[in-house]
């Protein structure tokens, strides 16, 4: 049995040397010396136990035993190399499936709308879109990318700008501000009950607001918690309290009236919204991914 990795040269010489007919056609064609090759062959030859070739002075020729080896010696040649072929199709050409995790908004309003052309443009790539509102560990849970808010990307990662900044609204039915009233300012949120948004470990998301030129925050008081900002928007229209949800969200129900923006001049603005990955050595597949989502 063949242990060592260099014998694997002495077979591809071994080979050549067949195929070439004579150490001296071998030699020219590798651009080695024939004395080295003679020597490589005839060690060969003493690891196997086995004569291989039968030399004359006018030519080679296979033994019995020779003939069969240079058949297996020269199909795995062949698979190497079209094991190597198809690794540079997979380098050049988009395809594989590449895993993202984002929010149900992110997936929604951006990662949909953008990727839908991939089907047509690119039918070997499969795109696995997973809905998530906690922070995951991209590599750990085998993902090619994430899709996060700019402030909420770990240092390290590679992130590409794909959406811009987002608005958020603070909304809710006309019933309901007529039994509450109309907040005038940021502080008399504490009057209304508020739908609560569930982040990733557990804790309730406080309303950051601007006020003043400053940063100020309203914890929501009211009993409908959500981990999913649509839920948060749909409770709003069912009239269980304010929510405090990204404007495009429910941009509809404002003009429809469904729903009424109010303290809008209060309200944040999010940071863009970036794909990010491990690292710049990215499979054809997430690079197409890449180039169809930034901006």
């Amino acid at each position: 049995m063949l242990t060592k990795r260099e014998n694997y040269n002495d077979l591809y010489l071994f080979m050549i040397v067949v195929q070439e007919g004579s150490f001296t056609a071998a030699a020219k064609r590798l651009g080695l010396a024939q004395s080295g090759i003679s020597r490589s062959i005839r060690e060969l030859e003493k690891r196997l136990g086995l004569q291989l070739l039968v030399r004359t002075t006018r030519k080679l020729s296979l033994t019995q035993a020779g003939g069969q080896f240079y058949q297996k010696v020269l199909s795995g040649f062949d698979a190497l190399n079209d094991g190597l072929t198809s690794l540079a199709y997979y380098r050049n050409t988009p395809s594989g499936t590449v895993r993202i995790n984002a929010s149900q908004h992110v997936i929604d309003k951006v990662l949909l709308p953008k990727l839908a052309v991939f089907q047509q443009l690119y039918p070997d790539i499969r795109l696995e879109l997973i809905n998530e509102s906690r922070f995951v560990d991209i590599i750990s849970e085998r993902f090619d990318a994430g899709v996060r808010l700019g402030p909420e990307i770990n240092d390290g990662m590679v992130a590409v700008r794909i959406y811009p900044d987002m608005e958020m609204a603070i909304v809710g039915t006309p019933d309901h501000f007529r039994r509450y009233g109309f907040p005038q300012i940021p502080a008399d949120l504490v009057a209304h009950p508020c739908i609560a948004y569930q982040l990733g470990d557990g804790s309730l998301y406080s309303w950051e607001l601007y006020q003043d030129g400053e940063k100020i925050t309203h914890r929501p008081e009211g009993k409908w918690v959500f981990a999913d900002s649509y839920l948060e928007a749909k409770a709003a229209r069912f009239g269980l309290g304010l929510a405090y949800v990204p404007e495009e969200l429910v941009a509809d129900d404002i003009e429809k009236g469904v729903l009424i923006r109010v303290l809008q001049r209060f309200s944040l603005k999010l940071e863009a919204s970036y794909i990010y990955y491990p690292n710049r050595n990215i499979s054809p597949a997430l690079r197409a991914v890449i180039d169809a989502l930034k901006i």
